[in-house]
């Protein structure tokens, strides 16, 4: 009896040191799981607060541009630097532009051993056009001319929305955004097949910029859509755009893989971009477009809309202007291709007849300063437009009999076309929020935010069910939102002999993004999405990169995060003044130390993240006093931040560099009008002064022409563009593998066979030799055992979120 009671007691005694144990294990792994996603969240906030920013510079820059161009004297130096990327709609007829995009004078040679081209393309030749690039093959200039004009004349033939029913084929696929990523289409492929006429496709833009291998998948696409134009569709996206181009790499791409031809194809590619359809529609119930909607898309505008007359999706179109002869003439013109252009030119500088200033006040102002020098009265305005119409005329008469007389606008269209502007940038541009209600989306700088509400009311208008859009980069690679409350089947109720209505709540809009590892490898999956007959989306994950399929949970995050505080620490780096004279606001006795509160304060309020800089702390700052003070010039020095040697440049000249280096890298692609990545000196200072009257600053020549004559080393009076942006460039001092203030550090076992996989993946490997799994593992297509390879990929029915 004794023995028993105390086996008893011994046992309770355990079972409660056992739960103890189990309940300070489950408060560990909460914890653990809380920080884990705590630390995602903040790293993927990081990379996409850059990401935005970085859109909103590009908008606003070319805004100003804009702005330049409609009210700057056509004769200033600043205006010519930049007059070429706004002749959108030059005077040509299509077959003039065939003429210039013609491939017949180039000569492809022996010793070519890239894939050769045959027209009407063939089934087997896309095939092969895919199997060539996935062995880092490039397609000769001349069938990469040939390939895009023929697309060329097939997209002129197709309209504004595409009409696409599944009773075709049991199924169609979509795809997102792609950005240059050949690796992700390739692994598409592979799982999912190649386009055909029982697997249609549909690619739902932005297959360009951020990623090296952008124009490897516009041959590819355009190649598949020249076989089956009917099974596959390509929708435009807002990086179809050569403004935006000139930031994110794609003209820079193209240049440096075809420099004797890459002005034409880029020329081409333009005209390409303006023709692709805007939209999708599937059986009349699901809508795909690039962006979004807002409270005032209207699918019968847009199904009328010139859409080749977006060039850019940045600026509403110029007034053209019809000879009688039928050619279509814009209002900025090539000087070389008609002579009656003068009388354009002159016809700009009545516009404001009183002038500017000179050069040296024209570098020194804002461009609020501009908007207020530029107002005149609304006589003046009158009489100014009379003189301009009346000389404009006269001009046009004398210069070609054949012109009939218009009204000439620089930049102010009409009501009808600057509502059809809007609706076509905000569906490239917009985003989906939670709340009601519709509003300018502010983060990017163009498009809108809309709510659920202006959602249901656009599928209640045009009788559809779901909208799926792409646009956003997502960690899954796919996200459903804007969700509505609909009666399912009703249910009996056994105990009162009734039946009532079950709600259940059905999503109506998907976000589908499928460029995996986008910001840095492990940072999100890639996704597609399967359609059938039912319309029930059907969602497929993965990730293209064999290194993720290694990696842990926690080394997956700590690699991203570990990249994302290397660019945060840049950015940190680049607005060091501006960050002193915040702490120094707090700092009142100049001690050099700030407490963590406002620290956290001052960061936030010069770059204006919105991140949770005092829970970061631990991963940017250690330089902490005894009594938890950061001394903040030491926190500088801890950043580890290395610039080129610049003891010799002037230090405000250096830090605009630093914080405004892509804007500047844009302006300079701007101004090398031939593309041959070469400027002049004297085109150098000019597109500094642009930059200063951009941000409002003064930059002095002396400083300009001390940068220029450093640059210039060989004294042949250019300057490399690509060398002067790589001399500049910001790096981390210390490596990935040295740096690791995450709260979760990878072993040493973990470093080493992660720098082990780094280097075996950089060098050479056979031909078919990928990893498994990969798209190399076989030749693309249909494959019997891909329901086994796609085990650990994820795929869901999409009838709830």
């Amino acid at each position: 009896m004794g023995c028993g009671v105390t086996k008893s007691d011994h046992f309770h005694k355990q079972s409660r040191k056992a739960i103890k144990a189990a309940v300070l294990i489950q408060r560990w792994y909460r914890q653990y799981v809380a920080r884990t996603e705590m630390r995602r969240r903040y790293t993927w906030h990081i990379f996409q607060s850059m990401e935005y920013s970085g859109e909103q510079a590009q908008i606003k820059l070319y805004n100003f541009l804009g702005y330049l161009m409609d009210n700057f004297n056509p004769t200033s130096n600043e205006r010519n630097l930049i007059s070429h990327i706004f002749r959108e709609n030059e005077v040509c007829r299509d077959t003039e532009w065939e003429r210039y995009f013609c491939y017949k004078e180039i000569e492809v040679p022996e010793i070519y051993s890239g894939p050769h081209l045959t027209f009407p393309l063939t089934v087997e030749q896309a095939a092969g056009l895919v199997e060539a690039f996935r062995n880092k093959k490039q397609l000769h200039s001349r069938y990469v001319l040939q390939l895009l004009l023929e697309t060329w004349k097939l997209l002129r033939l197709l309209p504004n929305i595409n009409r696409v029913s599944t009773c075709h084929s049991k199924e169609i696929t979509i795809c997102g955004d792609l950005h240059g990523q050949l690796e992700d289409l390739l692994l598409i492929f592979y799982k999912n097949g190649m386009p055909s006429l029982e697997k249609p496709y549909v690619f739902n833009g932005d297959f360009v910029d951020r990623g090296k291998d952008s124009i490897e998948i516009l041959l590819i696409l355009f190649s598949f859509q020249l076989v089956y134009p009917t099974d596959v569709y390509l929708n435009r996206g807002n990086h179809e755009d050569h403004i935006v181009n000139l930031r994110y790499g794609f003209t820079k791409e193209v240049l440096s893989k075809y420099k004797m031809h890459g002005k034409r194809i880029l020329k081409l590619l333009q005209k390409i971009f303006s023709w692709l359809p805007l939209m999708t529609v599937i059986d009349q119930k699901v809508l795909v477009l690039h962006g979004g909607i807002s409270d005032t898309t209207d699918l019968g505008v847009l199904a009328r809309v010139d859409r080749h007359s977006y060039v850019s999706a940045l600026r509403p179109p110029k007034k053209r202007h019809t000879s009688s002869t039928g050619t279509s003439i814009d209002s900025d013109m090539d000087e070389d291709v008609w002579s009656v252009n003068r009388a354009f030119q002159r016809r700009g500088s009545l516009t404001y007849p009183k002038p500017l200033g000179t050069r040296n006040s024209f570098q020194n102002r804002s461009l609020q300063d501009f908007s207020e020098r530029i107002k005149v009265n609304m006589e003046d305005e009158l009489e100014s437009r009379r003189r301009r119409q009346s000389v404009f005329n006269s001009a046009a008469n004398k210069s070609e009999q054949d012109l009939t007389p218009a009204a000439s606008c620089d930049s102010v269209s009409s009501d009808r076309t600057k509502d059809e502007w809007r609706q076509i940038l905000d569906l490239l541009w917009s985003d989906p929020m939670t709340q009601d209600g519709c509003t300018p989306n502010e983060v990017r700088g163009g498009g809108c935010y809309w709510g659920p509400d202006v959602t249901e009311d656009f599928l209640s208008r045009h009788n559809m069910q779901l909208i799926i859009r792409s646009h956003e980069c997502k960690q899954e690679g796919y996200e459903f939102c804007h969700n509505r409350k609909v009666s399912a089947a009703p249910e009996s109720n056994l105990f009162r002999g009734t039946e009532h209505q079950r709600l259940t709540r059905v999503p109506q809009v998907l976000t589908l993004f499928s460029a995996s590892n986008y910001y840095d490898v492990g940072s999100n999956r890639g996704a597609y999405v399967k359609l059938g007959p039912d319309l029930v989306p059907y969602v497929i994950q993965y990730q293209a990169s064999s290194i993720t399929r290694e990696l842990t949970v926690r080394q997956s995050v700590g690699r991203t995060e570990r990249s994302a505080l290397r660019v945060l620490r840049e950015q940190l780096f680049a607005h060091k003044s501006d960050l002193i004279c915040a702490f120094k606001q707090f700092d009142s006795e100049n001690t050099g130390l700030v407490s963590l509160n406002d620290w956290a304060a001052a960061v936030e309020s010069v770059m204006r993240l919105d991140l949770p800089f005092r829970m970061m702390r631990s991963q940017l700052v250690s330089c902490k006093t005894g009594d938890g003070l950061i001394d903040y010039n030491d926190w500088f020095n801890e950043l580890a931040i290395k610039g080129p040697n610049t003891d010799h440049i002037d230090q405000s000249l250096l830090e605009t560099l630093y914080r405004h280096r892509s804007t500047l890298e844009t302006i300079f692609r701007i101004v090398d009008t031939d593309n041959s990545g070469f400027i002049t000196i004297e085109d150098f200072r000019q597109t500094w002064k642009l930059l200063s009257v951009y941000l409002n600053m003064e930059i002095t020549d002396e400083a300009i022409s001390d940068l220029a004559v450093n640059i210039d080393r060989n004294n042949d009076g250019s300057i490399d563009i690509d060398e002067f942006m790589e001399a500049f460039r910001l790096t981390d001092k210390k490596s990935r593998l040295e740096r690791g203030r995450s709260m979760f550090m990878v072993t040493a076992s973990d470093h080493s066979r992660l720098q082990l996989e780094a280097e075996a993946e950089a060098r050479p490997r056979p031909v078919g030799a990928e990893e498994e799994g990969g798209p190399g593992a076989a030749s693309p297509g249909p494959d019997p055992s891909a329901a086994a390879r796609e085990a650990g990929e994820r795929g869901h029915a999409a009838n709830a979120p």
